[in-house]
Parts: structure tokens; C-alpha cells; sequence
């Protein structure tokens, strides 16, 4: 019998935006993903990923044991979730891909004032 690896999700468990959007997926396909904080493993290089690469950009490694990054690993996570599987068809689509790629580097360059908003946000309702 063939063991299938599961989909392992590598995310940033420090950046609070990261880890709210990591617990919506997670909720949707519990037992399906794995899901690994990238900011408190250990040995991330036996994953084919250093802290540095793994912190910069989210990245997915699929069951069939391909390393994906960027909107490329949304794509694979989204394949994986229910709700979001239209997205996945439609991420997969000639070009769109790259296209969200693209979109998702800007989103990297504005990542730390969105973190800064959101948290800002959450504390407000937290108390309110």
C-alpha cells in the first residue's frame, strides 16, 4: 500500500493577519492539511525551505510532494478547501495564475502596514 503525504501548508504564525486567514482554512479542511508555523519550526531545510525563504512567502508543498510558492500555493491550498475550490479553478486557469503572482508581490510590499491596520483593528473590537 502507497502512503499518500498530506498538503502541508507552511505559514508565518507571527504575523496575526497570517495566522487569522491560516484559521479559516484550517476550520474548512481540518485532517485534510497540514499546516506548519514557519516562525517556530525547527529543521525547515529537511522541508527544501530555509526560515529566511519560508518566512519571506507562503509556500505549500502538495501531496505529491511539490514545493509552491506564492499565489501558486494559494491555488494548491485553495484545490484543498472546501469553499474556495472555485477559486483554485479559476487560479488555475492559462495566465491567471501568474497574474495573481503578480498580485500577490505588491501585497508582500504592503504586508507590514496591512499587519499594523489589522491588529490595530482587532484591538479596537476587542475592547469595544
Amino acid at each position: 500500500m502507497v502512503s499518500k503525504q498530506k498538503t502541508t501548508v507552511y505559514f508565518d504564525g507571527s504575523c496575526p493577519l497570517c495566522q487569522a486567514e491560516i484559521d479559516v482554512y484550517a476550520k474548512r479542511n481540518a485532517g485534510e492539511v497540514e499546516y506548519l508555523d514557519v516562525s517556530a519550526a525547527e529543521n525547515l531545510e529537511s522541508h527544501g525551505l530555509t526560515r529566511e525563504k519560508a518566512m519571506a512567502r507562503f509556500h505549500v508543498m502538495t501531496d505529491q510532494g511539490e514545493l509552491k510558492t506564492g499565489a501558486y500555493a494559494f491555488v494548491e491550498l485553495w484545490r484543498k478547501t472546501p469553499g474556495f475550490r472555485l477559486l483554485a479553478l479559476i487560479g488555475s486557469l492559462p495566465g491567471v495564475g501568474f497574474l495573481l503572482d503578480r498580485v500577490y508581490d505588491g501585497f508582500l510590499i504592503i504586508r507590514p502596514a496591512i499587519q499594523k491596520i489589522f491588529v490595530k483593528l482587532r484591538g479596537t473590537k476587542a475592547r469595544g
